[in-house]
């Protein structure tokens, strides 16, 4: 049995609809445990025990969120030349961009030694005011669908042995 962790973290909802709607997706490969944590929730020691990742956050100041980094911050060095080769995905909830918080993640990535199975899929709410940017967010179902479809490609390729 494969193991997939997402680990997301959301203020307003957009980020967290995108990481349970891809563990929605991953959730229907039988041979694949799917492990949806809040990155405040989330270790070493889950990293370790993961043969693949998605990594959830919204953007915040071109950036990925705080705590997003607190999770980075606290599992890097400890899984660092351990978990080398396995798959990874990026979902973020961006307001106008995306790319900073898409180029942080694939940085860490890289020094874990980690392989990307697809490029950052980045949805835009298009927030951009101080109002905006603070309310509850609610993606739409064609969006979240893309979320459930690529939980589901990294699911399969961990149970078919691809990844």
């Amino acid at each position: 049995m494969k193991t997939l962790l997402i680990v997301f973290h959301s203020l307003t909802g957009g980020t967290r609809a995108m990481a349970e709607a891809a563990a929605h997706g991953a959730g229907a490969e039988a041979e694949v445990t799917v492990r949806l944590l809040h990155a405040a929730a989330a270790g070493p020691a889950d990293v370790l025990a993961a043969d693949g990742y998605v990594f959830a956050t919204p953007e915040n100041l071109a950036t990925m969120s705080g705590l997003m980094k607190d999770f980075f911050d606290r599992c890097y060095y400890p899984v660092l030349d351990r978990v080398a080769g396995r798959p990874f995905a990026t979902l973020i909830c961006a307001g106008s961009d995306g790319t900073g918080a898409a180029r942080q993640i694939a940085r860490i990535a890289t020094g874990w030694r980690l392989r990307a199975v697809a490029p950052p899929l980045i949805l835009c709410t298009n927030a951009t005011s101080a109002e905006a940017i603070l309310a509850p967010k609610t993606l739409p179902a064609a969006d979240l669908a893309r979320c459930a479809e690529l939980g589901a490609t990294l699911a399969a390729g961990l149970a078919m042995g691809v990844f």
